[in-house]
């Protein structure tokens, strides 16, 4: 019998007054004795830090490579002690421009050294931290500054145009701007046009060093920052996230990590490239400052993370499903083109070391010498250091999972959460392999239920339990900002409803198989969840990506795939096929490859009949966030990919019959 990593706390509910039934509440196993509880005396994100600072103040906190003579040097860090002074000369400056506790402060630019001062500056003086990010299309930035009501923003010099652009419809909340760098004179011209200012960045710090001003007592149940998510459809939802939820996920992410031996210390190594202004990094970064530990930036392109990485030698990776996968087509074709013999041994350690990992060998036992000889280059690719892979935001594909899993010499985990739960609320466990696939138990700092979803068949109370995942808890959002309505669709008894399905598996790991909303039904009647449908297909190494689409006026469904270059390439190859990639996805006899691969990989899972796909289009671009097909966190944007394919799609459903 497998170990079990949940505990039931309450029992499962049946279905009443109309209501769905609920299944049992679980919590992790590491929570057996109750929740983790925060440190004494940490009640805020400020403390965080001022604790970090009192406890490791020459440790080295934030690191950014400089450049000499263009050419990329050594990281140069700036310790604890450091950055606390430079924080209170900016919130000084803060306090002087007029903006006082609960005002609200926006942060637009890449992460950098700048960013994070400017967050623990907001943390000071209890000010809301309000992130801007323009991938949520344009007028993003403007729309954020007016229903925020953001009175001052820090900018990275390179974006002070763009923020420009708000203007003049922000200057009625914004009024002072601070640039990360330099700024030109008319720039501060056209500011002062529309009756705000404009500083440098040190400037600002001048400015902080004339007048000081005591630091504001802040509550737990204070907000400390309002995160805009763009949701799939709709405006952005302002998330209001309060001090006691991140405290709350640090004390439980400090149970989980201590409780599989993989505690972080002040020697861990952090690589900030993953958008401060999305949750996922921000608390991650929250974790590493909370235990003295050091954090470094790359430098803003995704060309040169690598090499960013093998200067900073990271010992913890986070990273979203697209870096991951592109690391896993970099290696495939680094495997393939050295030659057959070196193919041949890597191929033969590969078999052997997932065979030891699936008999339930602990990772680092499972074969040290293949580690040595054959995985240890993949090792050294990501620096060297790395102990501890993690993978957020959107699924990873089972293939890639277990690829790295086995060649990374690290422990590739898996977690699941949202904007609205703070990030951390499911991950996998190290050295259990039968998680592979998985988003593991839930974080030793909530509890977690499954509710039916009879429109759609999922049954909470059956053999095997699904249902839409439902979280309370700490770490569980105050609610969307000047929005009480959206915030009573989701909030329902104190459970917030994340419309996701997920499916609990025999070891207490839970599976997301589906999304609640994406559901079509066909002609004849069916119901057809397409989340499900796009991670089975998805699985294949043919295709990087898949968009499944069913009319309610037809009977079938029709597919955009994004095929993966390097295996159409190797396929044409093999089978006498010419032209370059772009011609290869418009030719017919590729298009019957992969649609003959999806029809076998759907009769293996024993689809129905009208889930198998009938017809597909190859685009050989992938979806983006430029043609606004995705959202910031590669999640689908249906609407907008049934606007972009339209005639793609008629033409399909025409050609089909």
């Amino acid at each position: 019998m497998a170990e079990r990593f949940i505990i039931e706390v309450e029992p499962a509910k049946p279905a009443k007054d109309g209501k769905p039934s609920v299944g049992p509440v679980y919590r992790s196993l590491f929570a057996k004795g109750g929740f983790p509880p925060p440190i004494e005396g940490l009640d805020s994100c400020w403390d965080i830090f001022r604790m970090s600072v009192e406890k490791y103040p020459n440790n080295r906190m934030l690191g950014r490579r400089k450049i000499v003579d263009g050419k990329p040097g050594k990281y140069v860090w700036t310790t604890y002690k450091e950055i606390y002074d430079i924080v209170i000369k900016v919130g000084n400056a803060i306090q002087n421009c007029g903006v006082e506790q609960g005002g609200k402060c926006g942060i637009y630019g890449a992460n950098c050294p700048e960013w994070i001062i400017s967050m623990e500056a907001c943390n000071a003086h209890g000010l809301y931290c309000v992130p801007l990010y323009d991938t949520l299309g344009a007028g993003a930035v403007e729309f954020i500054i007016s229903h925020a009501e953001v009175s001052i923003a820090f900018v990275e010099e390179k974006k002070v145009p763009e923020l420009l652009k708000t203007f003049p419809n922000a200057a009625k909340y914004l009024k002072t701007v601070v640039s990360f760098g330099h700024v030109t004179p008319q720039q501060k011209e056209e500011v002062e046009k529309f009756g705000a200012a404009l500083f440098s960045w040190d400037e600002f710090l001048q400015l902080g060093s004339k007048n000081q001003y005591d630091l504001p007592v802040k509550k737990k149940t204070d907000i400390c920052t309002i995160m805009y998510t763009s949701g799939t459809t709709g405006e952005p939802k302002g998330v209001m996230i309060s001090n006691n939820s991140i405290v709350t996920l640090i004390a439980g992410v400090k149970r989980f990590l201590e409780s599989v031996h993989e505690a972080l210390n002040v020697n861990d190594v952090y690589l900030s490239y993953l958008p401060l202004a999305h949750i996922f990094d921000r608390v991650i970064e929250e974790c590493f400052i909370s235990h003295g530990a050091s954090i470094g930036f790359w430098r803003g392109d995704v060309k040169l993370l690598t090499e960013d990485i093998g200067e900073l030698k990271p010992t913890v990776f986070c990273a979203v499903p697209r870096v991951l996968d592109r690391i896993y087509s970099g290696l495939q074709q680094k495997i393939s083109s050295g030659g057959r013999l070196r193919s041949t041994l890597f191929n033969i350690a590969y078999a052997r070391k997932l065979q030891y990992l699936k008999s339930g060998c602990k990772y680092h036992k499972a074969s040290p010498i293949s580690d040595k000889v054959v995985f240890s280059k993949v090792k050294d690719g990501l620096g060297g250091k790395v102990r501890l892979i993690l993978s957020g935001a959107a699924p990873l594909s089972s293939h890639v999972e277990a690829f790295l899993r086995v060649v990374a010499c690290a422990h590739v985990l898996q977690g699941y959460g949202l904007t609205e739960t703070c990030a951390g609320t499911f991950v996998s466990l190290p050295n259990q392999f039968d998680m592979l696939g998985t988003v593991g138990p839930p974080v030793p700092n909530v509890d977690v239920c499954l509710e039916s979803v009879p429109e759609m068949e999922y049954d909470a109370l059956s053999s095997t339990p699904r249902g839409e995942i439902c979280v309370r808890g700490d770490t569980v959002f105050s609610g969307y900002y000047k929005r009480e309505d959206l915030t009573k669709e989701v909030m329902i008894d104190g459970w917030f409803h994340t419309g996701d399905i997920g499916e609990w598996q025999p070891n207490g790991s839970l599976k997301i198989i589906d999304r609640k909303k994406n559901i079509f039904k066909l002609s004849q009647g069916e119901y057809v969840a397409v989340e499900n449908l796009e991670n089975i297909y998805g699985n294949n190494p043919v295709i990087d990506s898949i968009w499944i689409y069913g009319s309610s006026f037809e009977s079938f469904l029709v597919a955009v795939v994004n095929p993966n270059k390097q295996e159409v390439e190797k396929w044409a190859k093999q089978n006498g096929v010419s032209g370059d990639f772009n011609s290869l996805c418009e030719n017919s006899k590729v298009k019957e490859h992969i649609l003959g691969e999806l029809t076998k990989a759907a009769k293996e899972k024993k689809l129905k009949g009208f889930e198998f796909i009938k017809a597909l289009h190859l685009d050989p671009v992938p979806f983006d966030m430029e043609r606004d097909l995705l959202t910031p966190t590669f999640k689908k944007k249906r609407p907008q990919l049934l606007k972009y394919y339209k005639d793609v799609i008629d033409t399909m459903y025409k050609d089909a019959k």
